[in-house]
């Protein structure tokens, strides 16, 4: 009988999306398929400190998202360098109690997961991990240098400014090179974490003491009217796009609370009502910012589709959201590929891209 992959699901984290983490974890580890895989909760808390949990108890009050928490543990984890996948118990230092880890499926949102963090310490420690390496989890989560390269492969972008916490940046400065009304954010956050939309100097101001809480650089937008389209991307070197979905905010536009805690805080048109053509541009650009941001795995591409048929790339999630009210597996499911289908490509393509690395040369 063929062994069953030892799945380890890393999640929660140092970062304001944590609780999203928590509900993206749940919903990952509850349509893995039992029968290929022995799933391995790994809770990171929000002091960092890695915990091992059981399948059955990770979680308190996981069916309220307004009060999800990771569950205590007291058998405290790392992976350490070249350890291909051996969890080190920290309290006695054995690598052998815990057993291996086959394949690392980073259920992280934001800083110190979706960053590139997470990514350089599973590629250290030896292990084929879910999702983007370093380099594209990097400018994935940079939203300034993310739309520079962009823009330099060709493809559009709206207009916008980068500001760091130590430098000045006007409300007359930026009015008058993006125009009323703009959105200001933490450059490297996700899940809409500190981001206002601001239409005078009073919110502008405060838009920025909310936004530097969050990152020591931001950047402000100018606001694009039009459709807010979706695709998700799934592949390593030759990816593919899902149906588009469109998200139709029921806020002033698609926040935090709309996307994971408020249910009916946004509708979902899934697939997306789009003419023929303009579904294939809307797939042709989510590849090709996929491949200009030098992404694998996963990701999910959010654009705007103006009135006059123009589309602006908004930004690239490479770790998106799970949760049950998520965009990315929806997409999936609506495109064919249900959930625990998804996830069984996802690994595959994960457990893929490792064997073709192991095969590099590291001397000469």
């Amino acid at each position: 009988m063929k062994e069953k992959i030892r799945v380890g699901v890393l999640f929660g984290g140092k970062s304001a999306e944590h609780e999203v983490s928590l509900q993206s974890a749940q919903n990952i580890i509850n349509a893995l398929d039992r029968k290929k895989y022995e799933v391995v909760p790994i809770g990171i808390d929000k002091y960092g400190n890695w915990l091992l949990h059981d399948p059955l108890h990770y979680l308190l009050n996981a069916a309220d998202p307004k009060l999800i928490k990771l569950s205590a543990s007291n058998r405290s984890v790392a992976l350490t360098p070249e350890s291909s996948g051996k969890l080190t118990n920290l309290a006695t230092s054995d690598v052998s109690h815990y057993g291996n880890i086959d394949v690392i499926f980073p259920v992280l949102h934001g800083p110190f997961g979706e960053d590139g963090s997470i990514q350089g310490l599973l590629k250290v420690a030896n292990i084929p991990f879910v999702g983007a390496g370093v380099l594209g989890s990097a400018v994935g989560m940079d939203k300034e240098i993310m739309k520079r390269i962009l823009r330099d492969a060709g493809l559009p972008v709206g207009k916008f400014l980068a500001a760091r916490s130590h430098e000045k940046i006007t409300f007359r400065d930026a009015k008058n090179k993006l125009g009323l009304p703009l959105f200001i954010k933490p450059a490297n956050m996700g899940s809409s974490v500190g981001v206002s939309k601001v239409k005078s100097e009073k919110e502008f101001k405060a838009a920025l003491a909310e936004a530097f809480k969050y990152d020591t650089k931001i950047l402000i937008e100018e606001m694009i009217e039009g459709r807010e389209i979706e695709c998700s991307v799934l592949g390593n070197e030759y990816p593919i796009a899902s149906v588009p979905g469109e998200v139709i905010p029921h806020h002033e536009f698609y926040s935090y609370d709309a996307k994971y805690i408020d249910e009916n805080g946004a509708g979902l048109e899934i697939p997306a009502k789009l003419a023929k053509n303009v579904i294939k541009k809307v797939q042709e650009y989510a590849i090709r910012t996929f491949k200009a941001l030098n992404c694998e795995g996963l990701g999910r591409v959010d654009m705007f589709l103006k009135k006059d048929g123009s589309i602006f790339i908004n930004e690239i999630n490479t770790l998106p959201g799970f949760t049950k009210i998520s965009m990315y597996p929806k997409l999936w499911a609506a495109s064919g590929m249900p959930q625990p289908k998804l996830l069984d490509n996802l690994i595959k393509l994960a457990i893929e891209r490792f064997k073709r690395d192991q095969k590099l040369r590291t001397s000469k």
